[in-house]
């Protein structure tokens, strides 16, 4: 918000019941004693200056979820708190920080420099927090300092809330005494599950806005680094233990992110993040280091006073079983050479332009194989028919040959392909292959195939096949697919 517009008295406004609502105020306006609540004429009648502007709850939502993905910067457990808060999980992060209230003063402080008013309350629990930092002091965390707040620091409805009152109940301190099958009895469940949950006696997790992975290490600086080097070496010691525990877990990394944040990085700004992936799973902290280091160049420190990385956070997003590997001499994975050049390659030319061919579900030659990524997950495996040998070489598409055969199914005796006549000397078959029934004649136009492995004078292994039945006024064609081993 602009300096000159904070210091003028704002409303913003929504129609309720055909009547304009005040349903948030700015700093100047709150002194002069306009609330939400308040209709337009009463906060007019308070301030005939007053600025006002519609509210858009739609996209205070959106800003709150970028705040709440900022906050990750602390811990990776954060959660939107709507309409206006964000709930943070700072177990065993704070220390990172140099203690609670450390965090929580850069936390405000950033928040305020952006330009929003912020408070933070540090509690043992969700729902203390939230009473605290809305109806209390925040830097009390103590037991007794809920007792004194108001019964709506209980996230009670309003009606709720009117009807404690009536009993003369208006603060939570005042719930103790009462007996809980009372309470229960008339105003329900609510109550003492908003009552439990403030006091711990009933657990509410959090439910991050992302997943968060299993494997994940942080890296907080005293002083912001920028060199090229340093963020390299800073990666490295992140993999090296990320890599340990993956061999912990019997676990292997299949992609990997990598989020660095800035010193000036804003607060509804994602941090810069690399993402890697790999053929396979891999858990070598000096193969990862290799294939993360062109991706480092993408990596902007900041300008102006004071640039640089304040904290790297290395997940291994996506995981895959793996099983103690057999290293060389040098300490490396034994034929990890192949996968990590496929990696280069697809992080290279992109992940759509390396393939590798996986089997599929058809008996067609021609399909069972398809064209898949290196870097996502393999389909389930189908393997070829049993007993059948398939060749290590297909023509695409088979070429046409003349061969001379008996009839009706007995294999050729011999067959001229590319003007060279092959006389054969051994043969099997046929294997009877029809196409799909829901593809019509498949994509050759042929819907029924007999094929041969047939072996030439010379010793070359070839997959023939006849296409079509013999029948009155037809004659079969013949066609060459392959080439055994």
């Amino acid at each position: 918000m602009p300096p000159d517009l904070r210091a003028r008295p704002l409303a913003l406004l929504r129609t309720e019941r055909q009547r304009r609502m005040v349903v948030a105020v700015n700093r100047a306006a709150a002194v002069l004693g306009i609330a939400p609540g308040h209709t337009l004429s009463d906060a007019r009648a308070l301030e005939p200056a007053l600025e006002v502007a519609e509210a858009t709850p739609e996209a205070d939502s959106i800003l709150l979820g970028r705040i709440a993905d900022w906050a990750r910067r602390y811990s990776p457990w954060t959660a939107a708190d709507e309409p206006d808060g964000v709930v943070i999980d700072i177990t065993g992060c704070a220390h990172l920080f140099g203690g609670e209230a450390a965090l929580a003063a850069d936390l405000t402080g950033r928040l305020r420099a952006a330009g929003f008013a912020a408070r933070a309350a540090i509690a043992d629990t969700p729902a203390a927090g939230w009473g605290l930092v809305r109806f209390g002091n925040p830097e009390e965390r103590r037991r007794e300092a809920l007792d004194g707040l108001p019964l709506a620091a209980l996230r009670l409805a309003p009606e709720m809330v009117e009807g404690l009152h009536a009993l003369g109940l208006r603060r939570i301190g005042d719930l103790h005494a009462m007996p809980r099958a009372g309470l229960a009895a008339r105003f329900g469940g609510r109550l003492l599950q908003r009552y439990d949950q403030a006091f711990g006696r009933l657990d509410e997790p959090i439910s991050p806005r992302r997943p968060v992975p299993d494997h994940r290490e942080r890296l907080t600086f005293a002083e912001p680094i920028a060199t090229p080097e340093s963020i390299a070496g800073a990666l490295r010691h992140l993999l090296g233990r990320l890599c340990k525990g993956l061999e912990a877990a019997g676990q292997g990394a299949r992609r990997l992110r990598l989020d660095a944040h800035r010193t000036d990085q804003r607060v509804d700004d994602e941090p810069q993040s690399l993402t890697l992936g790999t053929s396979r799973p891999t858990r070598d902290p000096a193969v990862l280091a290799r294939l993360f280091a062109p991706l480092l160049e993408r990596i902007e420190p900041g300008s102006g006073p004071g640039p640089g990385l304040e904290t790297l956070v290395l997940s291994a997003t996506e995981t895959g079983p793996l099983s103690a590997v057999q290293t060389g001499l040098d300490g490396e994975e034994v034929d990890g050479g192949l996968a990590e050049l496929v990696d280069r390659l697809t992080l290279r030319l992109g992940e759509r332009a390396v393939l590798r061919l996986v089997p599929r579900e058809s008996w067609l030659p021609e399909r069972c194989v398809a064209p898949h990524p290196p870097l996502e997950r393999l389909p389930e495996p189908k393997p070829w028919p049993a007993g059948q040998p398939r060749p290590l070489r297909l023509l695409t598409p088979p070429e046409p040959v003349e061969a001379t055969a008996p009839l009706p199914d007995d294999p050729p005796l011999q067959f001229v392909w590319r003007g060279v006549r092959h006389r054969i000397s051994r043969a099997e078959g046929p294997e009877r292959i029809e196409c799909e029934w829901w593809r019509g004649e498949g994509s050759l136009g042929l819907a029924v195939r007999d094929y041969y492995r047939v072996e030439d004078g010379d010793g070359r292994r070839f997959w023939l096949f006849r296409a079509g039945l013999y029948r009155p006024g037809e004659t079969p064609r013949w066609f060459l697919h392959g080439f055994l081993g």
